[in-house]
């Protein structure tokens, strides 16, 4: 007998599928089912590491952690990590399958489909409901043939959908019935509903809304989800989520730890700057190219790169050099994680073109540490000891290359291993480490800002945090999502 399952297609990027799928996954769960979140294809440079070393998309691993299970390379057996305007790693069932130029990749496309359904299926051995989610949307016609992500799954594993639009930034009703209009007939017929996400203010105001939809599309409502703004206390997926509105968080102490984050091109693994963003008592502000790191910064914090030598080129054009220079020079600290720990060493060099055309470059100088880029991959889950603190860390490392230098000599961690981990400079205002997921390490993540400025007062626990928005979240869903009717879409397949 096939596994429960249903899948949710949004009008375009960033409706909130990732999000309606985690909320969803948790309340699913509360009411005593089994769950496997399952997204065939996603492009992200924000990845996460499963247990057993492979890499999925970062929403996936939230999804499970919703359903409260291991994330599974399963979960996301295809991910793109872009490295340039035209081409990408190709990650399959976990690991690096390749790169190529996005022409290149649609040529693939019928290699990787067995592999998908493969995935799709063994996650649902032991499963109640599969919960699947889209990428981008399944109007984007022209990209059709060999598709993985939308309709072409759904099609090959018979799975019903959901249309998800966002309202928020208007044309729903054209964006649903425009949606339906360019789909095929059999592509019609799959379609079983939709939701209406992000709604602000009186949801009665929409009923006309949703009588006009329904006349023009044949489907039925599942819900009109109103916006829910603690949405930003959980990870998000897409870089797009740095650009928003709030580049700026003002911390809620009477003097917040000031925390500047250069907004690199091909930023990576940015769920680091999640844990500081939930501190009242952390200004978080990301920088936009063409804006200079504030002069008030307490901790310049450089992020991990999927390509480190081109965001390094970005970062010098942007004049952050200089200013993270006098940043220094004001007694200001630098912390650099995975591709800014590179970043900030005397020299970077891939001489094999394993990030992009082969080559080297001056890095920042600010460590005494070279870094050469070269295979195998590291993709492994770490726990380690903070050494100036003693606070246990946990995390993952997530990169290529290897990194020494006279400044290895005082390192920041000491991983489970016994094994030292990270450099610090001699005057000790600059330091890094290929650990991500320092911060949400509540003790350590305390410590270091008290150590930025003493009079820091501590926020709640982050796992907590995210643990009760997850269940804040699947309350909301239970509310405004016609649940049951999902679960019956999802057991006619």
């Amino acid at each position: 007998m096939r596994t429960p399952a249903v899948m949710l297609q949004g009008t375009g990027s960033d409706v909130g599928k990732s999000l309606l799928v985690a909320g969803l996954a948790r309340a699913l769960t509360r009411r005593g089912l089994v769950v496997a979140p399952f997204k065939p294809q996603n492009m992200s440079n924000n990845a996460a590491v499963t247990p057993d070393g492979g890499e999925i998309g970062r929403a996936q691993a939230l999804q499970a952690r919703a359903a409260n299970r291991p994330a599974s390379v399963d979960m996301n057996p295809v991910l793109l990590k872009p490295q340039s305007d035209m081409g990408s790693q190709i990650i399959v069932q976990g690991r690096v399958f390749g790169t190529a130029k996005a022409r290149d990749y649609y040529r693939l496309k019928d290699q990787l489909l067995p592999r998908v359904l493969e995935s799709f299926e063994r996650l649902g051995e032991g499963a109640d409901v599969l919960l699947v989610e889209g990428a981008g949307s399944p109007a984007e016609v022209n990209l059709r043939r060999g598709d993985i992500a939308n309709m072409g799954f759904a099609e090959a594993a018979d799975v019903p959908v959901l249309l998800v639009a966002d309202i928020e930034r208007g044309g729903v009703i054209a964006s649903l019935v425009g949606t339906v209009a360019v789909l095929e007939e059999g592509e019609r017929a799959r379609l079983k509903g939709y939701l209406v996400n992000k709604f602000r203010g009186d949801l009665s105001l929409f009923d006309s809304g949703l009588e006009i939809i329904t006349a023009r599309t044949a489907l039925s409502s599942l819900g009109v989800i109103p916006y829910f703004p603690e949405a930003g206390r959980l990870p998000a997926e897409d870089a797009v989520a740095l650009d928003r509105g709030a580049i700026a968080t003002a911390g809620a102490g009477v003097d917040p730890v000031h925390v500047v984050v250069p907004r690199l091109p091909r930023i990576a693994n940015f769920d680091d700057l999640d844990p500081l963003r939930a501190e009242p008592g952390v200004r978080l502000t990301v920088v936009r190219p063409g804006e200079a790191l504030p002069g008030d910064a307490d901790l310049v914090l450089l992020p991990g790169s999927k390509a480190t030598l081109a965001d390094l080129a970005a970062l010098r054009a942007a004049g952050w050099d200089v200013d993270l220079r006098a940043h220094l020079r004001r007694g200001g600290r630098v912390l650099g994680l995975c591709g800014g720990y590179q970043m900030l060493g005397r020299r970077i060099a891939d001489p094999h073109g394993i990030e992009g055309p082969p080559g080297e470059a001056e890095g920042l100088g600010l460590l005494d540490v070279e870094t050469v880029l070269r295979g195998p991959k590291t993709v492994t889950e770490r726990a380690a000891t903070h050494l100036e603190t003693g606070e246990a860390v946990a995390g993952y490392e997530i990169h290529m290359g290897a990194t020494d230098g006279a400044d290895r000599a005082r390192a920041l961690l000491r991983l489970d291993d016994g094994t030292a981990e990270g450099a610090i400079s001699r005057d000790g205002l600059a330091a890094g480490c290929y650990l991500h997921a320092l911060f949400a390490a509540d003790g350590f993540r305390r410590a270091y800002l008290k150590s930025l400025r003493p009079g820091f007062e501590a926020g709640p626990a982050f796992e907590t945090l995210v643990e009760t928005t997850l269940d804040a979240l699947a309350e909301h869903l239970e509310r405004y999502v016609a649940v049951d009717r999902l679960l019956e879409i999802a057991r006619i397949r």
